[in-house]
């Protein structure tokens, strides 16, 4: 009488995986920014897209040398390089020098991916430490010029020339003036379209809504961080507007800047990010109310990148004190 067995594979935990790989989740990542990508060629003309592909390309160069000369795998198909190198392109001008997207992703990808261990290793968001060290070494190059988009100004209002949104307010002192101006429908609406001077990616808040909401409806990423991030800002916006502290209204403020980008493609990055439900909530709170003090009372009108980054250093210590209890396991007593 024969006697079948049957071989039984044994893996360590996780035993429920995700059903996205790597690359799928980059690439539909990638997807999901093309519409902000296509607009910020139509605003900013080729200088957006040559600033974009240099950066996307020193991304990926940098990943397979570096990878070759350890003797690593090579995973430069993986999609994540290009999707740090878009990202970086997306938060940088696109008046900058040819050279400060390479140096921004060479640092990007080497210094605080790579040398971390890779993809899944890094403590930071590799685009927005990118963009800080730019900004930390080279600030005129990062704000002194900005590139007028096509049929706009920089404001988005015709009395302001010479700043981006954000900007216009801080170097006019909180003039009630031009408060005024940027609060008007006009204004606003340049915002919601991205007809206003900015990074490259980040000036359309309506294409990057729609990518943002592609993302959440493939899966992709969780909507509790956006929302809370999100909610957070414009809660808070709506107590210092009422009080007279702030005199620019909460919807100003959720579309101007790179809010939407942040919160959407930056924030709920899977390596960089919580993974429980009430992390992700603490996570896109905390993120908020970082973002709001510094553009009211920072030095810097903008405070997104900063604040996610801030955050992405307290996840060890959010995830440590929302992690759920593990099943049988009970307090021990003295």
């Amino acid at each position: 009488m024969a006697i079948e067995t049957k071989l039984l594979t044994i893996t360590p935990a996780p035993h429920i995986k995700s059903k996205f790989s790597t690359t799928r989740m980059m690439s539909i990542v990638i997807i999901a920014l093309m519409p902000a990508f296509i607009g910020s060629i139509y605003f900013f003309g080729f200088r957006a897209l040559l600033i974009t592909l240099i950066s996307v390309a020193s991304a990926v160069f940098t990943e397979f040398v570096y990878q070759k000369l350890c003797r690593k795998k090579v995973t430069v198909t993986d999609g994540s390089a290009a999707l740090t190198g878009l990202l970086l392109a997306f938060i940088i001008s696109p008046s900058v020098p040819l050279w400060l997207p390479v140096v921004g992703s060479v640092f990007s990808i080497l210094i605080v991916k790579q040398l971390f261990g890779g993809v899944g290793f890094n403590f930071l968001n590799p685009a927005l430490a990118g963009r800080a060290f730019l900004m930390a070494s080279w600030p005129a190059f990062m704000t002194a010029e900005w590139m007028t988009p096509k049929s706009g100004t920089l404001s988005g209002i015709e009395s302001i020339t010479t700043a981006t949104p954000l900007g216009a307010l801080k170097l006019s002192g909180y003039s009630a003036n031009v408060a005024g101006s940027l609060n008007s429908m006009e204004s606003l609406k340049h915002l919601l379209l991205g007809n206003v001077g900015g990074s490259i990616g980040e000036t359309s808040a309506l294409l990057l809504l729609i990518g943002g909401i592609f993302l959440i409806i493939t899966g992709i990423i969780d909507w509790r961080i956006p929302l809370s991030y999100i909610g957070s800002v414009f809660a808070l916006y709506i107590v210092l507007f009422l009080t007279g502290v702030s005199q620019l209204t909460p919807i100003f403020h959720i579309l101007a800047g790179g809010l939407m980008i942040g919160a959407f493609f930056m924030a709920t990055d899977p390596v960089t990010s919580p993974i429980t439900k009430k992390g992700r909530w603490i996570f896109g709170v905390c993120a908020g109310l970082l973002t709001v003090l510094i553009r009211q009372w920072g030095g810097y009108p903008e405070g997104v990148s900063y604040s996610i980054l801030i955050m992405n250093m307290f996840v060890p210590l959010i995830e440590k004190y929302t992690l759920p209890k593990p099943f049988g396991r009970v307090r021990r007593t003295a």
